[in-house]
């Protein structure tokens, strides 16, 4: 299997935009970078990061999720999203997760991820849908 290294570190960019931001309180002014986008932007900014270590064929996904959503960032502001490998073993990878818009650190957390084989996960996912065991 891979050899992800702890300490591995990624970063990525991300500007705030009215795709991204809730709009559920009514008001222009309060636009912000939603949770559940902050989340996925998180979960991809560490999926890239490992991907650089995977041979062909294989690619990660998402298990567990555990993250503070510390403070709003509004519409037209720029987020830095970092990955740090915590631990790696046995096809999971956990990362240290943490995000900072252009004042202040916005969320931290942890974000776990397993490694498959594509074509392998592929043909269980269709099994299922198909309904078999």
């Amino acid at each position: 299997m891979a050899n992800i290294p702890v300490g591995a570190k990624s970063e990525e960019r991300l500007l705030v935009t009215g795709e991204v931001a809730i709009d559920f309180l009514g008001m222009e002014a309060a636009r912000v970078l939603s949770t559940p986008h902050l989340i996925g932007y998180l979960e991809m900014t560490a999926r890239n990061l490992i991907k650089g270590y995977l041979p062909a064929g294989w690619d990660s996904v998402g298990t567990h999720v555990d993250l503070k959503h510390l403070a709003a960032t509004p519409v037209g502001m720029a987020v830095r999203l970092c990955a740090e490998v915590i631990s790696s073993g046995d096809r999971r990878v956990t990362c240290r997760v943490e995000a900072y818009d252009e004042r202040e650190k916005i969320a931290e957390g942890t974000h776990e991820r397993a490694l498959v084989d594509v074509a392998r996960f592929a043909a269980r996912v269709q099994a299922k849908a198909a309904g078999h065991p």
